[in-house]
């Protein structure tokens, strides 16, 4: 009986995940069905919110003047929660240096987190379009230009990117292939609801519709992108919009786990709207929050039923979790095992931490 019961929970946890990807993969063959406006160049307004960023905002500033989008239609804000190694400082000295571009810092006396800040800063924005951008993310000199022309549609409210990491560690370079695939698909679907705060651009009047940035969980990008498509306007993450992240040298599993944290308190806040969703964002939505929230207490569990019928003497349960130990040795298949168990670990401490502040990880950003 526990061998039969973890098997189908092990077939069960597989199955989702493989029959939505196989879906994922024929809405990639489709079109976007969005009108670009490759003329369309509203005022933007990028902000940045900093902690500690001394070592990237300059790189940061650099590749922001290196976009190709009229730099008399950019201003950047930077939202720095207390910073102690002097990033507003050196925020302030390069604006005083290129005062061709629009630069304005914001102080605060002490950390509150990425959302209130954010939300701070947006009610200094001008834009009629707001971009969020992490200050260790670099963009591809097109990827502003090609996220605002997106927006001149006006069923699009919110555009973001696809992403890889500056230098691949481990399972990060495997995990973020599937992981982007399924963004853009379900982008051609209709929207996703997962976001990047690598780049994540904003109809303005959308954003504040739906009251700015969550500040009480982490997904601020994810959350406000969903909250547009509930409101009927598609939220996107578009194949030719492109960024790399950094990657911590140190504590990448403490960076994982804490990303994995934000995504389950968004898809838990989320989820009793599932039932009202735009038809074509439901069963994303749905899905989505499925395999967030319940599939990997179905690996668990499953594990754990055939660990008690091996203890018992079941010599087929003992085989299943030797392929299952196996299997690791195969990247894609670690890569998943990983992810669940991130997100696991990551619905245990959100028990007690939601990490809506967190300590600054050591980056690595490439040179």
């Amino acid at each position: 009986m526990l061998f039969e019961l973890g098997l189908a929970l092990a077939a069960l946890h597989f199955a989702v995940p493989l029959g939505y990807y196989a879906a994922a993969k024929r809405w990639l063959r489709s079109g976007w069905g969005i009108r670009e406006g490759a003329g369309y160049t509203p005022r933007v307004t990028v902000i940045i919110p900093t902690y500690n960023e001394a070592e990237n905002i300059v790189r940061r500033f650099e590749n922001l003047l290196a976009q190709d989008y009229p730099r008399d239609r950019l201003e950047v804000i930077v939202a720095d929660g207390a910073s102690t190694d002097g990033t507003p400082e050196i925020a302030e000295r390069w604006a005083r240096e290129h005062p061709d571009v629009k630069v304005a810092v914001l102080r605060e006396e002490r950390r509150y987190g990425k959302a209130k800040s954010l939300n701070r800063a947006l009610r200094l924005a001008s834009g009629e379009v707001v971009v969020i951008a992490d200050a260790d993310a670099l963009w591809a000199p097109d990827a502003l230009r090609r996220a605002v022309a997106k927006l001149a549609d006006p069923s699009v409210g919110a555009v973001s990117c696809v992403k890889k990491p500056m230098e691949a560690r481990g399972i990060e370079d495997g995990y973020r292939g599937y992981y982007n695939a399924l963004r853009v698909a379900e982008s051609k679907a209709w929207s996703t609801p997962v976001f990047h705060g690598e780049l994540a651009a904003f109809r303005r009047d959308a954003l504040e519709a739906v009251g700015g940035f969550p500040t009480d969980i982490g997904a601020d990008d994810s959350h406000t992108a969903t909250l547009i498509a509930l409101k009927g306007l598609r939220a996107v993450v578009a194949d030719d919009v492109l960024c790399a992240e950094a990657v911590p040298r140190r504590g990448y599993h403490g960076w994982r786990i804490r990303r994995a944290q934000h995504l389950v308190q968004h898809f838990a806040r989320i989820l009793p709207a599932v039932p009202k969703a735009p038809p074509r964002f439901k069963p994303i939505l749905a899905i989505e929050a499925y395999l967030h929230l319940a599939n990997p207490w179905l690996l668990l569990a499953a594990i754990a039923l055939l660990a008690a019928s091996a203890l018992a003497g079941s010599l087929a349960s003992a085989g299943v979790l030797a392929l299952g130990a196996a299997l690791l040795a195969y990247k894609p298949y670690r890569t998943w095992a990983a992810a669940q168990a991130y997100l696991a670990a990551a619905a245990v401490r959100n028990l007690w931490s939601k990490e809506v502040v967190w300590r600054k990880q050591d980056k690595n950003m490439a040179s």
